[in-house]
């Protein structure tokens, strides 16, 4: 009886567990592509902040090692902290839309006279 038992219950907890979820809805995509964009913008401010920090080292120590005489080697040129500014978030669809309205291709410009086309040249 017991094992009759716990097979049925394994078989309830099994049906339960292969249920499908509905689909999110669009406000849940939005919601999640939102806090993915913000997660990566915090880690590039978490970037930045390191750098700053690691700049900031580095030139404590030079100065300390200068000051006290200490022969080192001299600072090797590292590129610069790249400052990623504050979050803004444009969604997919206004992004979307963005490229369409620059893919349309401009008014044509007249030509301009051929005198002015090249620069003078000084002598």
């Amino acid at each position: 009886m017991k094992r009759n038992l716990i097979l049925v219950a394994a078989l309830a907890v099994t049906t339960v567990a292969l249920a499908k979820l509905p689909a999110p809805s669009d406000e849940a995509k939005a919601k999640a592509a939102e806090a993915a964009a913000k997660t990566a913008w915090s880690g590039k401010v978490d970037a930045y902040q390191l750098c700053r920090a690691q700049d900031w080292v580095a030139a404590f120590f030079f100065k300390s090692a200068k000051a006290a005489g200490t022969e080192t080697r001299p600072p090797v040129a590292t590129p610069a902290c790249v400052d990623p500014g504050p979050f803004a978030y444009l969604p997919a669809q206004a992004a979307s839309a963005a490229p369409t309205a620059a893919a349309t291709p401009a008014p044509a410009m007249p030509a301009a006279p051929a005198a002015s086309a090249a620069p003078a040249k000084k002598s």
